[in-house]
């Protein structure tokens, strides 16, 4: 009977340490031209000794087009000695009125950008479209330091067909929120993952001047929204997995039997939830599993955009949160 207590015991530390936290979290203190809510960020990604911040780029809104780049110098001299100012330099995004004249004067009407990779000095970027339009879109161009811009590419302008539910029509404004390089090609993955039908991301070279037709890569059923995606190594991937329990959002309701329905479950009601999760490309197809849940601090912020950085990773939210404005979160290893 006590070898039983003792191996209960034990089962019971042991599941205690594998729930700890891996991370802490910091707060960074951000200059108020970025902290700005209007500036509406959308995605991060790590540039050498960079953190670069996508805005949306609101143009329909009057919102300029751009990139922010904070010096990783000094987010580091914060997190050390936390009142230490962040350094940051703007990179104006070149002809993307352009490219916005041209998918409105087709009828697909440009709402924002959403997704931010780079391949060497090349960055990719995402656009959304208004929820009846049937594609979203992938744009690119060349980051130039010297001159703090990014020249798009106006004749690269690749179609996304977005994925339809059974009814045929669209998920409410959704698109390809999660963009990250692989093997010199892209990976995206819709917002919306919980179809009754195939679920599958796109795999798109970059190597050809016009691309091919993105090639389809199945995935698993995920429930709730993916909102950011960075590639961790060979064949693995983290992405931001989120729920915000609006009415606007019904459709990422998971229902029971699913597992994950509970964390997203008040009372009669819904809460707001958010994770990070593992994927992993093998075998011509995606797997997930979750990887760390938000203390609920954290929950309410809509977090868009995520980085992987020193083994921990940053997080910045769009506008939406109870700070009311961008909110740059980062998650250090313990």
């Amino acid at each position: 009977m006590k070898y039983f207590l003792l191996a209960v015991v034990l089962t019971a530390c042991l599941s205690a340490r594998a729930q700890k936290a891996p991370f802490t979290m910091h707060t960074l203190t951000l200059p108020a031209e970025i902290a700005d809510r209007n500036n509406q960020f959308s995605g991060l990604y790590c540039r050498g000794n960079q953190l670069l911040l996508l805005s949306e780029s609101r143009l329909q809104e009057r919102a300029e087009a751009k990139v922010y780049a904070l010096d990783l110098g000094s987010v580091q001299a914060q997190l050390a000695q936390e009142t230490q100012p962040l350094t940051y330099k703007k990179y104006a995004l070149v002809n993307l009125d352009k490219i916005r004249a041209r998918l409105d004067s087709a009828g697909q009407i440009y709402e924002g950008l959403e997704g931010l990779t780079m391949l060497g000095d090349v960055a990719y970027f995402s656009i959304e479209t208004a929820t009846p339009s049937p594609y979203c879109y992938l744009i690119k161009g060349e980051l130039n330091d010297a001159a703090a811009t990014i020249t798009l590419d106006t004749r690269y302008l690749v179609p996304l067909p977005k994925p339809a539910l059974t009814n045929g029509t669209h998920v409410y404004n959704a698109g390809f929120e999660a963009l990250a390089s692989y093997d010199n090609s892209l990976l995206l993955l819709y917002e919306y993952n919980y179809f009754t039908h195939d679920n599958y991301a796109y795999r798109l070279p970059t190597a050809a001047t016009t691309p091919d037709i993105p090639q389809y890569v199945p995935l698993r059923r995920l429930p709730f929204r993916v909102t950011d995606l960075v590639p961790e190594g060979k064949n693995r991937f983290t992405a931001i997995n989120y729920f915000y329990s609006g009415n606007d959002d019904s459709v990422y309701r998971t229902p029971a039997p699913d597992p994950n329905a509970r964390f997203i479950q008040a009372g009669a009601g819904y809460k707001n939830y958010c994770r990070l999760i593992s994927l992993r490309y093998r075998r011509h197809q995606l797997r997930w599993k979750p990887l760390f849940e938000l203390p609920a601090q954290y929950q309410t912020y809509n977090w868009e955009g995520l980085a992987a950085y020193k083994g921990g990773y940053f997080l910045i939210n769009d506008k939406y949160g109870p700070s009311n404005q961008s909110t740059l979160l980062y998650l250090r290893k313990k």
